[in-house]
């Protein structure tokens, strides 16, 4: 491994973000599932309501609106390709507007970064998209050198989501 500066190692993962939110806009999935690591995590637990000054988690331990690991997301993408995927007839437009990323830690190949998405998605002729937004925490590992997603911790910025299904990635 090199040494990279702290701006190189920003441009990096930056560099990471661009590529996969166009390779998701332009449904190239099979592609995105080469940015992933063999041992992915892709989770996204249910926020949770809670009164101001707990101190516990506005985000459930247990409950998830989706969990993932390698075998789920490939199964995912196969079937959003075939003609079973009902929900994507006609396939959803996506856009991914990732922001704010920052580097939190770095321990050895891995590095810890947290970005905001803003996902903006329409489908058919509706006049109305749906927007979501969320903070993502996520952990690219560098496995030969490049950056892959190896853990994505998705928190909604919403209690109750916004749309019918989920089927899109985030």
């Amino acid at each position: 491994m090199t040494h990279q500066s702290e701006l190189e190692r920003h441009y990096e993962c930056v560099s990471f973000y661009n590529r996969e939110a166009e390779l998701l806009d332009e449904k190239e999935l099979e592609h995105w599932l080469e940015l992933l690591t063999e041992d992915i995590r892709y989770d996204m637990p249910l926020r949770v309501t809670r009164d101001r000054g707990s101190d516990r988690s506005e985000f459930s331990e247990e409950g998830f609106n989706y969990r993932e690991d390698r075998s789920t997301l490939e199964a995912r993408v196969e079937r959003f390709q075939s003609e079973f995927a009902w929900s994507e007839d006609p396939p959803t437009r996506t856009r991914h507007f990732v922001t704010n990323v920052r580097v939190a830690d770095v321990d050895g190949d891995e590095l810890s970064v947290k970005n905001n998405l803003l996902l903006f998605m329409a489908q058919g002729e509706e006049a109305d998209g749906t927007t979501v937004s969320a903070e993502r925490h996520d952990v690219l590992r560098r496995v030969d050198g490049e950056l892959k997603l190896a853990e994505r911790d998705i928190r909604l910025d919403h209690t109750v989501l916004p749309m019918k299904n989920i089927s899109v990635f985030f």
